[in-house]
């Protein structure tokens, strides 16, 4: 899928030896490639937590892109030292003076006299790959922690293996772990056997024991079963020091931003539905799962993800990875209701916002998520962006030009426009040149109504949606052409579309 869509959809980890000619010692690296696309920062989060270090890449024909900056605030607020490198520069378009002044004004780097810090690399040719290693060597500091100290793991990630059941990425800080020992969840409280130690080299490498400092696998003997018993930001510690031992913090847990509602296509594959999407959760915590139910489709789920690409991802790995065969409604946004009496609703699922018949929500005030959206542009495109935000209801807040060329755009936008394919028609609007990144920015007061869809006057509640009121108009007479189209005109009677 990776290929396909030519991104990073999953953090991938590997360990590696690294010989310094300075010194002729073999240095052990930890490296973690990282998704850049917001939907996926929780994996870089993560990631962060794993390493005392992070390589700033900047492209040298279209310097800093809008994820970049997002990405290098969250490596900047957990401490990570910070090694800024200029990629593609034997592209003929490559500018490495601009790109290095970026670094230096936008992040504030110390870069070097005439920029001789900056370490200039092309991943294509392999041109200054080894510098990249030298530098962090020489740059990121060693991992601290006392090896003789009572065990103190962090758990990174996780996948499922049929044969192992679940196997654990972890970070030791504290302490050694090796075959045999008794461990215990800070979380949960179980008590765990460990079968097997080792590193990803790339590939599973069993080793004898893992080390403070160390970054690599644990799985137990008998294997962990239950996928709800791996909790992304546990700490582990040896049986008996759990009152020595203080945990990690953990990670925040992030907010879903796109909620839809998944049916298998025939109710007697629903276990077997089940199943795969348990196994996609455990390989991808961002993702919220509820049991729900539709009249028209049956027994399903309501998904919650960062993003719309991140809902389209998980989508194409149950398609591909487990041959599921599922029907997926319409990306919705969640709503917040502000009854009377000061109490609130959050509500995922449009089918179950307020009908007017109901009293209370005449005196309500209904909000809608918004986010606060940075893109990076050419200065040619900007009418044409401004155009785009604008008519997705977006309010502007600022405008940066980058060295002439480049454009940094900041805009409020309403979620529901975001999840409306926007980052697809920013795209088209600037030739592909354009970048999007966003922050969740709380909740503003809308105008929002139900647009249902009667069928011999009943609402089919899987199609149900909230929109804002200026859509209404639009989006009915889109749906009502799609039904003429899409459905045989004896298989129902009369259609309605309105607002509710």
């Amino acid at each position: 899928m990776e290929r396909e869509r030519g991104i990073t959809v999953k953090a991938q980890t590997c360990t590696m030896l690294h010989r310094h000619p300075r010194d002729g010692l073999d240095y052990l690296l930890h490296l973690v490639d990282t998704p850049g696309h917001v939907d996926f920062r929780a994996e870089v989060t993560r990631s962060y937590a794993s390493c005392g270090g992070a390589v700033l890449l900047v492209d040298a024909s279209q310097g800093v892109q809008a994820q970049t900056v997002a990405n290098f605030y969250l490596a900047f607020a957990q401490g990570l030292t910070v090694v800024p490198v200029v990629n593609k520069v034997d592209l003929p378009t490559a500018d490495v003076g601009r790109a290095v002044e970026q670094l230096r004004t936008g992040f504030e780097i110390d870069v070097g006299e005439g920029g001789k810090d900056v370490v200039r690399v092309s991943a294509k040719t392999g041109i200054g790959v080894a510098d990249v290693l030298d530098a962090v060597v020489e740059r990121v500091p060693a991992p601290g922690g006392d090896a003789n100290s009572p065990l103190r793991l962090l758990l990174v990630d996780s996948w499922y293996d049929n044969f192992k059941g679940v196997v654990l990425l972890v970070r030791v800080f504290d302490g050694q772990v090796k075959p045999g020992d008794q461990l215990v969840s800070f979380v949960t409280g179980n008590k765990y056997t460990v079968g097997e130690v080792g590193i990803q080299y790339p590939n599973q490498v069993p080793q004898t024991k893992l080390r403070a400092g160390q970054v690599g696998y644990i799985f137990f003997n008998p294997g962990m079963k239950r996928i709800q018993d791996a909790k992304i930001g546990d700490t582990f510690t040896t049986v008996g020091s759990e009152d020595v031992v203080e945990a990690y913090p953990g990670f925040e847990e992030p907010k879903p931003m796109v909620f839809v509602a998944a049916f298998p296509t025939d109710q007697g594959n629903h276990a077997k539905l089940a199943d795969s999407i348990n196994q996609l959760v455990l390989n991808d915590r961002s993702v919220t799962l509820h049991k729900d139910f539709s009249e028209a489709l049956g027994a399903g789920w309501r998904l919650g993800f960062l993003g719309s690409l991140h809902c389209s991802v998980f989508q194409d790995r149950l398609r591909q990875e487990h041959g599921a065969d599922l029907i997926i409604t319409e990306p919705a946004v969640p709503t917040r209701v502000v009854w009377r009496d000061g109490t609130e609703t959050i509500i995922t699922n449009p089918a179950e916002f307020p009908d007017p018949e109901d009293p209370r929500i005449r005196a309500a005030s209904v909000h809608e998520p918004i986010v606060n959206a940075t893109m990076t542009l050419p200065e040619e495109y900007l009418g044409r962006v401004i155009e785009l935000c604008e008519s997705a209801r977006g309010s502007q807040k600022s405008i940066d030009f980058f060295h002439g060329t480049q454009v940094i755009l900041r805009y409020e936008l309403p979620t529901a426009s975001l999840v409306d394919d926007l980052f697809g028609k920013l795209k088209g609007a600037t030739k592909g040149y354009a970048t999007l990144d966003y922050e969740d920015a709380g909740w503003r007061e809308s105008s929002l109504v139900k647009l249902s869809l009667l069928v011999n006057k009943h609402p089919v509640d899987a199609v149900t949606r909230v929109v804002h009121l200026s859509q209404v108009e639009r989006l009915g007479r889109h749906w009502v052409t799609k039904f003429k189209e899409h459905v045989d005109r004896q298989m129902f009677g009369t259609c309605f579309l309105f607002p509710i």
